[in-house]
């Protein structure tokens, strides 16, 4: 039987995004979250969290959403120049940067250290709250099914080259108990096939699904080497405007091909919505204007609410 897993990104990106996730948790309409570990606002938002676990109908599955284009480096700019201002401590590449250092070899080696570090850091401080959650879950007797590391990433990052590769070899030094490491792996002709959707696409995201869909086959690999159950992401040709009238639509058809191949669907939603008092040098400007900001965000968490 095909399993579905209805998924929140961003928890901590701002306080108000994880106070409108919050509400979706409260509601039991959230079967895992991703957590930012590299904002300012992290101890606070992982302070309401705490504090809202005894009222929760469980405690959904969290992971280390890793963040190399946004945020402070967490690991000290001294020792990831590559990837951080030295002044600002700031993130300072986009996808693209990360991108590119993949295919400088010259830089490769270097980078692949620098981002060792990082995601070493990122997961620390995620696992340590992660830690503090169960305990408060155990104790108030709230129910979670997390049995170790999750591991995704802001703008599926961990997809990259040299990013995935430093990503396996720091699992591996660290000796981590990984459970899942999210595969940005999404269908295309289930979207293709309903013309009468074409135009409410973004083209882009078309690009974004088939990149991503290439460097996934290395996931497979890994995931069924590793004990990891196969999954689709749905999130890629929809980003930005996961609406419940397009799920709806949809649905059968995705939820029929995941099934057929023995794959769990994670359906992605980013339900939280950025106050605009809450943007600061942390997120990049156009991310928070054609993004963050957008009511599209509380379109998605309507959504969250009448599928789950």
């Amino acid at each position: 039987m095909m399993k579905t897993d209805i998924h929140a990104d961003d928890y901590a990106l701002t306080v108000n995004t994880s106070r409108d996730m919050l509400a979706c948790m409260e509601k039991g309409q959230l079967d895992s979250i991703s957590i930012v570990p590299n904002m300012s606002c992290f101890e606070e938002c992982m302070e309401l969290l705490y504090e809202a676990i005894p009222r929760l109908p469980f405690l959904p599955a969290m992971s280390v959403h890793l963040d190399f284009v946004e945020g402070r480096c967490l690991a000290g700019a001294g020792q990831v120049p590559l990837l951080a201002d030295r002044a600002t401590s700031l993130m300072k590449l986009s996808w693209g940067g990360l991108f590119a250092l993949s295919c400088q070899r010259w830089k490769k080696g270097a980078a692949k250290e620098q981002l060792r570090a990082e995601i070493r850091a990122q997961i620390e401080a995620v696992n340590a709250a992660v830690k503090r959650a169960l305990e408060i879950a155990a104790a108030a007797g709230v129910a979670c099914g997390q049995k170790g590391i999750r591991i995704d990433s802001h703008q599926h990052a961990h997809m990259i080259p040299v990013v995935w590769e430093a990503l396996i070899e720091v699992i591996a030094e660290e000796g981590y108990t990984v459970e899942y490491i999210r595969n940005s792996r999404e269908m295309l002709k289930e979207f293709v096939m309903k013309p009468s959707l074409w135009r409410t696409y973004r083209p882009v995201n078309f690009v974004k699904n088939r990149l991503l869909f290439l460097y996934s086959r290395k996931v497979d690999r890994y995931g069924a080497a590793h004990g990891m159950e196969r999954m689709y992401l749905w999130g890629l040709v929809m980003s930005g405007h996961m609406d419940y009238e397009r799920i709806k639509a949809l649905y059968p058809q995705i939820a029929a091909r995941a099934e057929k191949e023995g794959r769990t669907l994670e359906i992605l939603f980013h339900p939280g919505l950025t106050l605009p008092e809450e943007v600061t040098e942390e997120m990049g400007e156009e991310a928070a204007k054609d993004f963050y900001l957008r009511p599209d965000r509380h379109v998605e968490m309507e959504a969250v609410g009448k599928i789950h």
